[in-house]
């Protein structure tokens, strides 16, 4: 089983209420072969939302906000689904606070990216779950 971004899946969960839909892994959920999830979501936070990025040790917002407690919150209820379901690998959308896997936006909000994961794709990593991003599927 693998776990996908819902946004990947054609879900508009966005930080700016659209989906990215990429055919492959909506084929996957659309066959059962994959769960889709959104650990944004999941972590109570809305559609839209204003965009977020990794500053040092927190998630903070474009305005400010620090919204680290519910990243974290959302990814380990994510992690908990793709558990349950028995995931073994993760397709995550690319430089995503959440989901980015070895890179990310540097917390700037100027464009620029540098080596790191977001908060579920070191969730996942950590429970063993090899990690992609929609860039490498």
């Amino acid at each position: 089983m693998i776990v996908v971004s819902a946004c990947l899946a054609g879900v508009a969960c966005r930080y700016d209420g659209t989906a990215f839909p990429c055919g492959k892994a909506v084929k996957l959920v659309e066959s059962g072969q994959a769960v889709c999830v959104c650990p944004e979501v999941l972590g109570r936070l809305s559609i839209p939302r204003p965009p977020a990025e990794i500053v040092g040790e927190r998630i903070i917002t474009v305005a400010g906000q620090d919204v680290t407690d519910q990243y974290q919150e959302g990814a380990a209820a994510a992690l908990q689904i793709a558990l349950k379901a028995g995931c073994h690998q993760a397709i995550l959308k690319a430089r995503s606070p959440s989901c980015g896997s070895g890179k990310i936006y540097d917390g700037s909000f100027s464009g620029k990216i540098v080596d790191g994961d977001g908060i579920f794709a070191q969730m996942l990593k950590q429970a063993g779950i090899a990690v992609y991003t929609d860039e490498e599927f």
